[in-house]
């Protein structure tokens, strides 16, 4: 059941240790080259509200207007019901030695940079998250570059290079370790400030797509939308549980990771460690959407459930080597129909119940001792599951996924205990030496036309 927080583990104690070493990872020659600057004043996009959450700073690009006020190099932007962003005339080519194949291939690509976003949150943590549609033989590369509020520069980060297939000819997506200017560095899918105790802080920053086709294809990457959620992480050890408000049950399909343990351990070592994808393919399904059988018939054919391995295969960072990266796992979502989806921080439960009243179910993210949350059994350095509902009492319904079968994944948390355990930053381990948390982090996926009620409910939590 460990997933991405693990790596929140490893933050912890590796902080101090990587201040002052390291330099950014190496990243293909036609992401390398320096953007042009923007002269004019920061645009911010036109989808940036602070949302609920006051340590919160959402910013995404998705309408044609702020594709537009992009810098493009051989992209170009097209309008339509849901506005994208695709390779126009290639800008280069560049050569990609692939660390996980050991090929090198020639590519072509087109580049767009975001205009600068000045956070409303001065950050100690940004997290990038992307919808698009990579067809056999196109990939892309999503970069950061920010600037701390002292007005020095990070280098450009890469915060992901994603492909939604696997077969020959593909990349394999990947997180890029060992990035660092010595005051920040990348952990996995999360740019983070080195010493947050120090006061510095990122006060904006840009986001750099790179798109990537075989030279000569017709074929392109199609990106719907991309930003980011910046935040200023507190120390917390214990979070106030916030007053109950809503009475409601969402009737979302039941899978649990437990059923798939020692299948296709070359993935994350199989079922026991699934907690992501099989939560991020309960929602995709609650939406009404699936693999279809041809997607599906790679699976052995004795395996139940065959949708669930299909999640873990095609989230899997090759890097982490695990399937809980976070944007990975948003980013599969909308390799479905008509799906958007992002990674935020929500500031409590009643937030959550804003997006469940709506119909929206919420995949948060979370770790404790076996004792700090009543009925689940177990304890986790990190482990994800959704939450569905609330009873009349206020407490959590949660299709938790750490469960012996499907039928035994609806739950029912004490409020108390699941807000505290998903809102802290700092806890103790089994050890008793200090962790980390996650301090709110979900999974929201809706779809790419949601009703009113559902456009409300977004927008009050700053993802739309």
């Amino acid at each position: 059941m460990t997933s991405p927080t693990s790596r929140r583990t490893v933050l912890a104690a590796a902080l101090a240790a990587v201040a002052g070493t390291g330099a950014a990872g190496a990243v293909p020659a036609a992401a390398a080259s320096a953007p042009t600057r923007d002269p004019a004043p920061a645009s911010p996009p036109s989808t940036a509200p602070t949302g609920a959450n006051p340590l919160v700073d959402n910013a995404f690009w998705t309408s044609y207007a702020d594709w537009r006020a992009g810098t493009a190099k051989g992209t170009r932007s097209l309008p339509g019901a849901r506005p994208s962003l695709v390779i126009g005339a290639p800008a280069g080519r560049t050569d990609y030695a692939d660390p996980h194949t050991g090929t090198t291939t020639t590519w072509e690509y087109g580049t767009w940079t975001s205009p600068l976003h000045r956070s409303k949150v001065p950050a100690t943590e940004v997290i990038a998250s992307w919808n698009a549609r990579t067809p056999a033989g196109t990939w892309l590369q999503i970069e950061l570059r920010g600037q701390y509020a002292d007005g020095t520069e990070t280098p450009w980060y890469v915060m992901g290079r994603w492909t939604a297939g696997d077969g020959e000819g593909d990349i394999r997506r990947t997180s890029v370790d060992g990035q660092s200017d010595g005051r920040s560095s990348i952990w996995t899918d999360t740019f983070s400030v080195d010493d947050a105790a120090s006061g510095l802080r990122l006060a904006s920053y840009r986001l750099r797509l790179t798109l990537y086709r075989r030279p000569g294809s017709t074929l392109t990457p199609v990106v719907h939308r991309v930003g980011a959620m910046a935040s200023d992480v507190p120390d917390r050890f214990t979070v106030p549980a916030s007053a109950p408000g809503l009475a409601r049950e969402l009737i979302v399909p039941r899978y649990s990771q437990n059923t798939h343990a020692g299948q296709y351990p070359e993935y994350d070592n199989g079922g026991e460690a699934w907690c992501s994808p099989t939560s991020s393919q309960m929602i995709i399904e609650y939406w009404g959407r699936r693999p279809t059988a041809e997607d599906l018939a790679w699976v052995n054919p004795d395996f139940a459930d065959p949708q669930v391995c299909h999640a873990a295969r095609f989230t899997y960072d090759y890097q982490y080597e695990g399937c809980g990266n976070w944007p990975f796992n948003a980013a599969y979502a909308t390799t479905y129909r008509d799906m958007s989806a992002a990674v935020t921080r929500l500031g409590s439960l009643t937030d959550v119940e804003t997006l469940i009243r709506a119909g929206i179910p919420v995949i948060t993210s979370q770790s404790f001792l076996k004792e700090e949350l009543t009925g689940a059994g177990y304890g986790t350095s990190g482990h994800l599951m959704t939450v569905i509902g609330f009873t009349a009492g206020g407490d959590v319904i949660a299709n938790d996924p750490a469960s012996p079968d499907n039928p035994a994944v609806r739950r029912v948390y004490r409020r108390s205990e699941w807000e505290n355990i998903w809102l802290r930053t700092k806890r103790y381990n089994a050890s008793g030496k200090v962790a980390s948390g996650t301090g709110g982090v979900c999974y929201v996926y809706w779809p790419a036309e949601p009703d009113a009620a559902q456009r409300r409910a977004l927008r009050s939590v700053g993802l739309l």
